[in-house]
C-alpha cells in the first residue's frame, strides 16, 4: 500500500470519530453523565464537581437523548380527619339553656338543667335535658307543646352557658369554675391560680362522664377539657 492510501485512510477514520464524538444525541451525549466522564466534557458533571456534591449517574429512566424523557411519578398527599371521640355536646346538670317559642313570650326564658337532668317548661312540665343535643331537647319540646297546647310551635334551644368544670389536687385554688370554650387542661390550671411547688406538669387526669358512664383519662396539658369534667393535678415525687 501506497504512502497516499495509508494518509487518506488515515483521514477517513479521524473524520468518522470526529463526526461521532461531536453529533447530538450520540456518544458525547450518553456518556456524559456516566462513571468516568470528565468534568472537560459534561456540563452536569463540571456543576457537581464545582459544588462538591456527589457526580449524577445517568440510567436507563433518565437519559433524554437515548431512552426518552423520565417518568416522573406524583407524591399522593393523604389527610386525616379526626372526629371528636364523645360526639355532639350533650346536655347535663348545671347548664344554662335559653329557650324561644316564636309567638309565646311567657314560654320564651332561661332554664337551668336541675340534679336531675331536666328543665321545668310551663304547660308541659318538666322536660328530660340529660344525655340529649339541643337539637333533641327543641324537639321533644315542640312535640309536647303541639299534642294540645300550641299549634305548630316554633322552638329554638340555644345554650347560654355550659356548665362549670372542676380542678383539685396540684393547684393553687382547687374548687368549681365556669366553663371556657376551647379551654385545655393548662388554661384550667391558669384558671385556678397555677401550679403549686410540688404540681407535676407533665401528666394529668380527666373524670368525663359520658352517656351515663364515667371514665378516668390520663392526659398531656394541652388535652382539651369539657364542661362538667374533673382535672387532677398530680404531685410530682422528685
Amino acid at each position: 500500500m501506497s504512502v497516499r492510501s495509508l494518509v487518506f485512510a488515515a483521514s477517513a477514520v479521524t473524520l468518522l470519530l470526529g463526526g461521532c464524538a461531536s453529533g447530538p444525541g450520540l456518544i458525547s451525549d450518553l456518556n456524559a453523565g456516566l462513571p468516568g466522564a470528565t468534568a472537560e466534557t459534561s456540563p452536569p458533571v463540571r456543576a457537581a464537581v464545582a459544588d462538591n456534591r456527589p457526580v449524577p449517574i445517568m440510567t436507563a429512566s433518565t437519559a433524554p437523548g437515548a431512552w426518552g424523557p423520565p417518568i416522573v411519578t406524583p407524591a399522593v398527599i393523604q389527610s386525616e380527619t379526626v372526629a371528636d371521640p364523645d360526639g355532639p355536646y350533650r346536655l347535663d346538670t348545671g347548664d344554662r339553656l335559653r329557650v324561644f317559642v316564636y309567638g309565646q313570650p311567657s314560654l320564651s326564658r332561661l332554664y337551668i338543667v336541675d340534679h336531675e337532668g331536666r328543665i321545668a317548661v310551663p304547660l308541659i312540665g318538666n322536660v328530660r335535658a340529660r344525655g340529649r343535643t339541643t337539637n333533641q331537647l327543641q324537639a321533644a319540646i315542640r312535640a309536647r307543646l303541639g299534642t294540645q297546647f300550641v299549634k305548630d310551635p316554633q322552638v329554638t334551644v340555644d345554650i347560654q352557658q355550659n356548665r362549670p368544670f372542676f380542678i383539685l389536687g396540684e393547684v393553687r385554688n382547687a374548687g368549681q369554675f365556669p366553663y371556657v370554650s376551647g379551654m385545655t387542661v393548662e388554661t384550667a390550671v391558669a384558671i385556678a391560680g397555677g401550679y403549686t411547688e410540688r404540681a407535676s406538669q407533665r401528666s394529668f387526669r380527666i373524670t368525663r362522664r359520658t352517656d351515663g358512664l364515667i371514665r378516668e383519662l390520663e392526659v398531656p396539658g394541652d388535652a382539651l377539657v369539657r364542661p362538667g369534667d374533673t382535672v387532677y393535678v398530680f404531685e410530682r415525687y422528685f
